[in-house]
């Protein structure tokens, strides 16, 4: 029963634009846009928007920044595209900015509504349908990024290159840090699907992180067993396999449950600490 409840709320998740947009208000601050360009999957024959955040003064300055890729960008900044309601990234970004003086560009990708279930999940489950993660985050790392790295004030190098998701986007987030660590030096890990397949944990001890890695594990008591427990394996797991303690982060929120108000309220806290000096 709990198993079919978390499964409804990631088909859901994949359905988030089929509220029209123009039924709602938009929220975007004015330091977010959409590119124009268009940007296709080469593996899947595919196109997708990319939504970006740019921070403060990123207009007429010459600083350059740390990048923060995030999937589901329909949730992530705008009630009028999203599904429940937005993460309010770019509100809390602008208030650290302003409060703390942590600058960041975020680039959020928009999830494939009706393939958001495959493309997010790099393992076979009957469930989902067959895994195309692994051409997802190809995309990402490959066409995504040296697109931004280009045209954007980046600083392109692992140390300052952070991804993050939630639910299937969670997973998809530890896949991708563990797949090319070489590209990203931090992950927020929130609600991780780690229930789609026990390979997670096979690829995790194959595929161990550079130590300074810095991974950020969030999960929400109301989420159920289902959720709380696997994650609470894979915080031990990677801790087993000798990844400092300093560096990895486990949270169990008891009132968190598996929806865009919980990540909401978590990502403050987060970008924090992934980004702390």
């Amino acid at each position: 029963m709990k198993f079919r409840i978390i499964l409804s709320l990631v088909c859901l998740l994949s359905l988030s634009l089929t509220v029209s947009a123009q039924e709602k208000k938009s929220t975007a601050a004015p330091n977010v846009k959409i590119l124009d360009k268009t940007f296709r999957i080469p593996d899947l024959d595919r196109s997708r928007k990319v939504r970006i955040y740019l921070p403060p003064g990123y207009d007429g300055g010459k600083q350059s920044y740390s990048v923060l890729y995030m999937h589901d960008a329909q949730n992530l900044f705008d009630d009028a595209t999203s599904f429940v309601g937005e993460w309010g990234v770019d509100e809390n970004l602008n208030d650290l900015a302003k409060a703390e003086n942590l600058n960041l560009i975020v680039v959020g990708i928009d999830n494939g509504q009706e393939h958001r279930n495959t493309e997010l999940t790099p393992w076979e489950n009957e469930r989902l349908g067959k895994p195309e993660g692994e051409a997802y985050v190809r995309f990402l790392v490959e066409v995504v990024k040296p697109y931004i790295d280009e045209h954007y004030r980046t600083k392109p190098g692992r140390e300052n290159t952070a991804v993050m998701g939630s639910s299937l986007g969670g997973l998809i987030s530890h896949y991708a840090i563990y797949r090319y660590p070489e590209v990203f030096s931090k992950a927020g890990i929130f609600s991780p699907s780690y229930w789609v397949s026990e390979k997670v944990y096979g690829f995790t001890r194959k595929n161990p992180v550079p130590k300074d890695s810095r991974l950020y594990l969030l999960v929400g008591e109301k989420e159920g067993p289902m959720m709380y427990e696997p994650m609470d394996q894979m915080y031990e797991f990677i801790k087993e396999q000798g990844h400092p303690e300093e560096n990895i982060s486990a949270k169990t929120n008891p009132d968190g449950e598996h929806n865009e108000r919980f990540w909401r309220e978590e990502f403050t806290e987060a970008v924090k600490w992934l980004f702390k000096k």
